[in-house]
C-alpha cells in the first residue's frame, strides 16, 4: 500500500521501511563502485605499467572526479531532474562504463572510467537524499537511519571490494576462469551488479511518495522535457573532457582549483535568499566539509598507497587462515561497519535519550583519533617484518578495525548533519558539496601517497616497507593533532549549529 510523505516520515519504530529499499540499491551499487575502485591502482602498476608514484597520483585524479562530480549532479537533480530521474540515468552511464572495461580494460581504461565518473555524480548524491527526506526535520532518529544505510554501503563494498580484485589477481575461481580473462570477469561483475542496483531502485521507488520528483513539475510536459535532455546531453558532452582530465594529472589540478571556490560562490550567492539563523548554519556546514577533507586524505590511502603496501609487504595469514591481502585492505573496513554501524547507531540513539550524547563536532574528532590510532597501527606493522619486508597482516588489519570506529564517528553522521543543517531547497546541493569535500580528500590522498611511493623509488622491498610505515606514522600524528583540535572548537561551533546536534 501507497503512502503520503507525511505517513512516511511519521513511521513507528527505528526505522521507516523505504529506507530498507534505498539501502539494498546502495548495497549493489556500492559492490559495483568498491569493487572498481580496489582494482584501479594495482591494475595501472601490474596491467598499465605505470610507475607507483604515477598511479597514485591517477587514482587520486579518477576518485577525486567521482566524487567531485556529485556537486554537479546534485545541483542538476535540485534545479532540472530530481533526485529519482537522476539516480536513473547516473546508474545507467555506470553500467555502460563497467561493460566497457569488461570488454577490454587496456585499452578502454579511462573510457570506462569517464563513464563511471559523470554516472556516480548523478546517483551518489541523490539516493542519500532521498535518505534524508524520509525524516522530517529535527527528527533525531535520522543518524540510526544513515548509520544503518551506511551499513548497506559496506556490505556492498565487502562482497565486491574483496571478490573483484580477488579474482583479478587468480587469487579466487582459478580454476574456472582462463588467466587471460580474469580482469575482463572481475570487471564484468561489477557491470552485473549495477545493474542490479538499478533495478532494484526501479521496482521500489513508487513507495517513495512524492521524494525525489521533478522539481519542474509545475512546468508543461514539452519545456520540461526540453530540460532534461539538454541536461542528459550535457552529460554525454563532459564524458571525453572527464576522460582527457584523468589521463592527464595536471588537468585535475586545475580542475580542482577552480569547482571548490565556485562551489563556494555558488553557496553565498544562494545565502542571500536566506536570514542570518539559516546561514549560521551553512556556515557551519562548511567547516564539516572542511575537516572532513584531511579526514579522507587519510583514510583514502586505502586505494592507493596501502594497495600497493597489501600487495608489496603483507603476508596471506589471519589466525591461521589465508586471505588475500588486497582483498583484506579492501574489504575489512567494510566488514567492521558492518559488524559495528547499527550498533553505534542505536548507540548514538540511546545517548540522546539519557542526555548526554557528544555534539557532531565531538564525534568528528573522535573520528580523527580513531584514525591517528589505525595508522600508528599500521605504522606498527614494521616491527612484525622479516628479511624480505613482509610483515603480518594480522596487525595491518587491526588497523582497519580501529579505523573503521573513526568513519561511524564522521561518515554517516556527516551525511545526517548536512541534511539537518540546509534548508529543503539547498539539500542536493548541500550534499553534493560534501562529497566534494570528499573529493578533495582523494584528490590529496593521491598526491600523499605519490609522495610516500616516490620516496621508496629504487628501493628494495625492506626499504619500501621502512618508507612506507614511516608515512603512516606521520598522517598518525597529523590525525591525532586534528583530533584535539577540533574537539577543542566544539563549543564555538556548537553555537553556530543552532540547536543541530
Amino acid at each position: 500500500m501507497s503512502q503520503t510523505l507525511e505517513q512516511i516520515q511519521n513511521f513507528k519504530g527505528k526505522y521507516p521501511r523505504q529506507l530498507w529499499y534505498l539501502f539494498f540499491s546502495e548495497m549493489w551499487e556500492r559492490f559495483s563502485f568498491y569493487g572498481m575502485r580496489g582494482m584501479l591502482t594495482f591494475f595501472m602498476v601490474n596491467e598499465l605499467k605505470l610507475g607507483e608514484g604515477q598511479a597514485n597520483l591517477q587514482y587520486g585524479a579518477t576518485q577525486a572526479f567521482v566524487y567531485a562530480l556529485t556537486f554537479v549532479g546534485g545541483l542538476l537533480a535540485d534545479k532540472i531532474l530530481g533526485f529519482r530521474r537522476s539516480l536513473f540515468w547516473g546508474g545507467i552511464l555506470m553500467i555502460i562504463g563497467s561493460i566497457v572495461l569488461a570488454i577490454d580494460p587496456k585499452t578502454f581504461f579511462f573510457v570506462g572510467i569517464g563513464f563511471n565518473i559523470i554516472g556516480t555524480g548523478f546517483f551518489k548524491p541523490n539516493i542519500s537524499s532521498m535518505v534524508g527526506n524520509l525524516y522530517k526535520e529535527g527528527d533525531n532518529r535520522i543518524d540510526a537511519g544513515f548509520s544503518l544505510f551506511y551499513a548497506g554501503v559496506n556490505l556492498g563494498a565487502l562482497f565486491g571490494g574483496y571478490l573483484c580484485i580477488a579474482i583479478a589477481k587468480r587469487e579466487l575461481l582459478a580454476d574456472f576462469i582462463p588467466a587471460h580473462l580474469a580482469w575482463n570477469v572481475a570487471f564484468g561483475i561489477s557491470s552485473f551488479f549495477m545493474m542490479v542496483s538499478l533495478l532494484t531502485f526501479i521496482r521500489t521507488q513508487k513507495s517513495l511518495s512524492t521524494i525525489g520528483l521533478s522539481p519542474l513539475a509545475h512546468l508543461e510536459s514539452g519545456r520540461r522535457r526540453i530540460y532534461e535532455i539538454a541536461t542528459f546531453a550535457l552529460s554525454l558532452v563532459l564524458i571525453p573532457v572527464v576522460i582527457i582530465m584523468v589521463a592527464k594529472t595536471e588537468y585535475t589540478d586545475i580542475f580542482m582549483n577552480i569547482i571548490g571556490p565556485a562551489s563556494v560562490v555558488y553557496l553565498i550567492y544562494e545565502m542571500k535568499n536566506y536570514g542570518w539563523k539559516e546561514n549560521k548554519k551553512l556556515i557551519a556546514a562548511l567547516l564539516f566539509m572542511f575537516f572532513s577533507i584531511f579526514f579522507w586524505a587519510f583514510f583514502e590511502q586505502s586505494g592507493g598507497s596501502l594497495s600497493l603496501f597489501a600487495a608489496n609487504n603483507l603476508n596471506k595469514n589471519i589466525l591461521g587462515v589465508e586471505f588475500d591481502p588486497n582483498g583484506v585492505n579492501n574489504s575489512a573496513n567494510s566488514l567492521f561497519v558492518i559488524c559495528f554501524a547499527a550498533l553505534v547507531g542505536l548507540a548514538w540513539v540511546w545517548m540522546s535519550h539519557k542526555k548526554i550524547e557528544p555534539n557532531t563536532i565531538v564525534k568528528f574528532g573522535l573520528g580523527f583519533l580513531f584514525l591517528a590510532g589505525g595508522f600508528y597501527t599500521f605504522y606498527y606493522t614494521r616491527f612484525f617484518t622479516n628479511e624480505q619486508g613482509i610483515t603480518s597482516l594480522g596487525v595491518f588489519t587491526l588497523g582497519w578495525f580501529i579505523i573503521t570506529f573513526g568513519e561511524l564517528c564522521l561518515s554517516p553522521i556527516g551525511m545526517g548533519v548536512m541534511t539537518k543543517l540546509s534548508p529543503k531547497k539547498l539539500q542536493a546541493v548541500i550534499m553534493g558539496m560534501w562529497f566534494l569535500a570528499s573529493a578533495y580528500g582523494q584528490y590529496f590522498a593521491g598526491i600523499l601517497g605519490a609522495n610516500i611511493a616516490n620516496a621508496s623509488e629504487n628501493s628494495n622491498n625492506y626499504e619500501k616497507l621502512m618508507v612506507y610505515t614511516d608515512g603512516y606514522k606521520q598522517l598518525g600524528l597529523y590525525s591525532l593533532i586534528a583530533g584535539v583540535l577540533i574537539i577543542a572548537i566544539s563549543p564555538l561551533m556548537k553555537k553556530m549549529m543552532g540547536g543541530v546536534k
